[in-house]
């Protein structure tokens, strides 16, 4: 059976990842460390791998980050919607304590995952699971034999692992969802295999471009 090769990338570090802020729909742009992921990213992928296209969420963080891709390997960046990150409404640029703190009950909901929980303005998990399914197929599908990377956000990444590993939404997490690592895919119409998780090894030495004689 024919099938769609992936590589699905988590934008690089904001300064809310580093304060453990949930940014969801907020439009963080990258930080000078997540710069430096994305090129180190780019120089990587432009070494190893041919794309046929490049998707991005439209949210700068995963937009800049696959600009970077797109400009070392020749692609242009087609922008996602269906891409983004998890709607957190209300609680966005609060730290998980700050949520347990002003909102104990979301807080320990979220905590549980429950799958039907929704903070104020936001999305549940059932929803997110729905519209990411539905946008990573459609791209899939569109691109049939083709490789394609698509460059999201973590709870993007999630999904997509526990849909490709049969995992539930409730079950404990146990892998990484890294910036700027390399996560590998297969689709078919039977749907996700996983082939390749959290190759961090180009984040590890720098960008040719950070290099001093």
């Amino acid at each position: 059976m024919e099938a769609t090769r992936i590589i699905a990338i988590r934008h690089g570090e904001t300064t809310w990842n580093a304060d453990g802020r949930v940014q969801g729909h907020t439009d963080i742009g990258l930080s000078d460390t997540g710069r430096a992921q994305a090129q180190r990213l780019a120089q990587a992928l432009a070494e190893r791998d041919r794309l046929d296209a490049i998707y991005s969420s439209d949210l700068a963080r995963a937009r800049d980050t696959a600009a970077a891709v797109g400009a070392a390997m020749g692609v242009a960046v087609q922008l996602e919607r269906g891409l983004r990150e998890r709607a957190f409404g209300l609680v966005e640029g609060n730290t998980f304590a700050g949520i347990r703190e002003r909102w104990p009950e979301d807080a320990e909901r979220w905590r549980r995952r429950d799958p039907e929980w929704r903070p104020e303005g936001g999305e549940s998990l059932l929803q997110f699971r729905e519209r990411i399914t539905l946008a990573l197929s459609g791209l899939a599908a569109k691109n049939m034999g083709k490789h394609i990377a698509v460059v999201a956000h973590g709870g993007v990444l999630d999904v997509l692992y526990r849909a490709a590993t049969g995992l539930g939404l409730q079950d404990a997490r146990t892998w990484q969802l890294g910036n700027c690592t390399i996560n590998r895919l297969l689709w078919t119409p039977d749907g996700l295999t996983l082939m390749g998780w959290a190759d961090d090894q180009h984040l590890q030495q720098p960008a040719a471009d950070e290099t001093f004689s």
